[in-house]
Formats: structure tokens, C-alpha cells, sequence
């Protein structure tokens, strides 16, 4: 892939995260366009034109535009297939999907930060924010544990890096910043022997420029 790569996201975010995983397994360079979620640089008019929902990230590539993480995940491996990231057999690569989706799907849109804003608006405090956060994390994880139970690892599915490793691994870091447990089945095993990959570690959110 020759042309340019922007990348438009927010440090912190985990969708964000996914996104910089993927780019980074595949050998991708790129540049970073961070919008500051707290301060709602992400409703901005000039970003707004490129991602109508006002959500991080989006993924420019040349003159193209990809919003939702999990799209712009699997575009980048169907044009960069190496190394994958879905199994080839038809099964194994629901299985994976299925796992990911728990996590884009049913656990971070419940505590992400429109969410937990509006639980706010409502006059719960902050105590009440992160309890409701904590829960839908712990109860999402014991599922996600539940699914690879029977796999061995070190990653989710087995000895490669799947999809489902790219959606957990940032999911974590908001378990760790709501408190939340994440010690079910191999969970945190596979966190670590993600971490110990260049693409999972050098992509943290501490790692990145703008961090603070």
C-alpha cells in the first residue's frame, strides 16, 4: 500500500487502539490526526465531513475514508492479508468474529464515553459512572473467558494473533481504568503474551505522542 495513511483518533480511545493494532501487525506506517474526546474536538465541522457519526477513529488512505473499528480492521486485512487476522476455515473465523463482536459490540458501546456522559447528565455520581462500567466490563470478560476456554493459547484462538486478540487486548486497559476484574480463565495470559508483541506494546495509549 503506497498511499498516504492518516489516522484519525483519540490516544485514549480503545477503538482507536484496535485500529493502530492492526496497522502495526500488518507493517503499516502511518500518520496520527488526534481529536481530544474530552474536550469534543471530535464534533468539529471539518471532522464531521469525513465521519458524520462524530466518532473515533476514522482511517484515511488516500482519498478513502473508513469509520468503526471493526471495518476498518478487516478492510486492512483483506488488502493486506499477511499475517491474517480470521482463520481460514469458515467455522474458526465466526468463532473469532463472534468473540470480537462481545467486545465492540456488547461490551464497549455500554461504558464507552457517551454513554457514561449521559449516566452523568442523569444525576448519577461518579461512584454509580464506574460501577455501571465495572459491571458491563466483568460481565463481558467472563464471557469472552468462557469462549476460548477451550482453546489453548498463548492467543485467544491459539498460536496466531486473531482479530479477537486486537478487540481484547484494548479492552483491558478500560477494565484496569474502571477497576474492573479481568482475572477469568486466560484472559490476562493472553493479554501478556499480546503485550510482548511489538504491535500491542508499541501502540499503547502511553506510548502515543499526545498522551498525557
Amino acid at each position: 500500500m503506497s498511499q498516504e495513511i492518516v489516522l484519525h483518533g483519540f490516544w485514549r480511545s480503545t477503538a482507536t487502539w484496535r485500529v493502530r493494532i492492526a496497522l502495526a501487525l500488518k507493517g503499516l506506517a502511518w500518520d496520527t490526526a488526534p481529536h481530544d474526546l474530552r474536550t469534543n474536538e471530535q464534533r468539529a465541522p471539518d471532522y464531521l465531513a469525513l465521519n458524520p457519526q462524530g466518532m473515533v477513529p476514522a482511517l484515511v488512505i488516500g482519498d478513502t475514508v473508513l469509520t468503526q473499528s471493526m471495518a476498518i480492521c478487516e478492510y486492512l486485512d483483506e488488502i493486506h492479508p499477511q499475517p491474517p487476522l480470521l482463520p481460514q476455515a469458515p467455522l474458526a473465523r465466526a468463532r473469532v468474529r463472534a468473540f470480537a463482536q462481545v467486545v465492540a459490540c456488547e461490551i464497549h458501546p455500554l461504558q464507552n464515553i457517551g454513554v457514561l456522559r449521559m449516566l452523568k447528565a442523569r444525576g448519577q455520581d461518579q461512584a454509580a459512572i464506574d460501577g455501571w462500567a465495572r459491571a458491563v466490563i466483568e460481565r463481558g470478560l467472563e464471557a469472552c473467558a468462557a469462549l476460548i476456554a477451550a482453546h489453548n493459547g498463548p492467543y485467544c484462538f491459539g498460536p496466531q494473533v486473531t482479530l479477537a486478540d486486537v478487540l481484547l487486548v484494548p479492552q483491558l486497559s478500560n477494565a484496569r481504568r474502571f477497576g474492573a476484574r479481568f482475572d477469568y480463565g486466560r484472559i490476562a495470559a493472553v493479554e501478556e503474551a499480546c503485550m510482548a508483541l511489538p504491535a500491542f506494546a508499541d501502540t499503547a495509549p502511553d506510548k502515543q505522542p499526545e498522551a498525557d
